[in-house]
């Protein structure tokens, strides 16, 4: 051969290639971020659930509620936890059995917007009507001659907290409902009573059905 053959480059071992760690950062990178979501969603936390159906306004104490391990991730702090029960805790609506408690389903007692009265229907009450229903209350004011006028809505969202039948009274099925009903309904509802009014407790659209 009359000419030199040109030298070959020298090749550098595949260790020393930025390439090589960039794609080794990547594969640790995932396996750790697999890693941290697998453990994530296996960490429980204890929160509340219901164990009974309470209704507006009922105190919530530690026999309404019992402490389950639940996974929640990021959404553990939307639900009442052990730490938060407090004896002058209420429900501000209607929390299922077996429902986890959410954090803005209860509230102080002393800030509440409803109470309680017990109310007897003079029409009968369909057996589907039970705690946690939602209910409207009628009135059919007396007047002068000794009939009933009209029936009005006295109370449009009133909670039942609980029903005692009586099958023994003339048309059978009426009953006397202890409801949650907004305060400011009390006064109109005291003075139905008062004035013997006929007051007809009904279920609301697609309740009780």
């Amino acid at each position: 051969m009359t000419a030199l053959e040109p030298a070959r480059a020298v090749r550098r071992a595949f260790w020393g290639d930025a390439r090589f760690f960039l794609g080794i950062l990547l594969i640790v990178a995932s396996v750790a971020g697999v890693w941290f979501v697998v453990s994530a969603s296996r960490q429980t936390a204890p929160v509340f659930a219901a164990t009974r159906t309470i209704v507006p306004g009922e105190a919530i104490g530690s026999g309404d509620v019992r402490a389950v391990e639940v996974a929640l991730g990021q959404l553990r702090d939307l639900y009442l936890s052990e730490r938060e029960l407090d004896a002058g805790l209420v429900a501000t609506r209607t929390i299922s059995a077996g429902e986890l408690v959410p954090a803005d389903a209860v509230g102080d007692a002393a800030e509440a917007r409803t109470t309680s009265v017990v109310v007897r229907s003079a029409v009968d009450v369909p057996a589907s009507v039970e705690a946690g229903t939602v209910v409207e209350v009628w009135a059919a004011p007396l007047d002068e001659h000794g009939d009933f006028d009209v029936p009005r809505i006295l109370v449009p969202d009133a909670t039942v907290v609980s029903v005692t039948r009586d099958d023994s009274m003339l048309g059978g099925g009426a009953a006397a409902l202890e409801l949650v009903i907004p305060r400011a309904d009390v006064a109109a509802t005291l003075a139905a009573m008062a004035d013997e009014s006929a007051l007809s407790v009904v279920p609301t659209a697609g309740a009780g059905s």
